[in-house]
């Protein structure tokens, strides 16, 4: 598949109760928090957050596949790169070096969630505490489960998302139309 290289925007929407994501013509099925989608109110609260994210930059398990083919800033994940969720730490919603004392998740997943992560740009400019970590467009399971509150597509469809993405693409969370955030 030859996806839209004009497109910036990935647009993530529920459709019928199923969360479905789309680059210009192209669309796949992906997975949403299990606080659905919404103002992010509270870290913890599995809300996906409405709204337009910047894709940052892309990590990647280089000991699971290779790098993946992007215009992104790309880098490989260390076994010690881990990512701040204690919204009382400096380094909140900022990646940290483990180990790390403050409350913390390991990009080094042992499932393949975090296989290929797109860095979004949630809570980041400036970052207030408790307003929501780690918001990422990462791998889905295979059932398409809840996430915490990011936005996750099958492997194959964030890769072939990722050929095309390049500096100022987003991932673009919309609410129903007639409902409110």
């Amino acid at each position: 598949m030859n996806i839209d290289h004009d497109a910036r925007d990935l647009k993530v929407f529920l459709e019928d109760g199923t969360a479905r994501a789309t680059w210009g013509p192209f669309g796949w099925r992906c997975a949403i928090g299990r606080g659905a989608l919404g103002t992010k109110t509270r870290e913890g609260d599995g809300v996906t957050p409405v709204g337009r994210w910047p894709m940052r930059r892309v990590l990647y398990r280089a000991d699971r596949l290779a790098k993946p083919d992007t215009l992104l800033p790309c880098q490989a994940i260390a076994p010690d790169d881990g990512w701040c969720d204690d919204p009382t730490d400096p380094a909140y919603n900022r990646p940290v070096r483990l180990p790390y004392p403050a409350s913390h998740e390991s990009l080094t997943r042992d499932d393949h969630l975090y296989d290929v992560v797109v860095v979004l740009g949630h809570n980041d400019d400036p970052v207030v505490p408790g307003a929501g970590s780690a918001i990422f467009l990462h791998v889905a399971r295979d059932d398409y489960g809840p996430t915490e509150g990011c936005v996750a597509l099958a492997l194959a469809d964030l890769l072939e998302l990722l050929k095309a993405a390049q500096p100022g693409s987003a991932v673009e969370v919309r609410m129903p139309e007639g409902s409110a955030p």
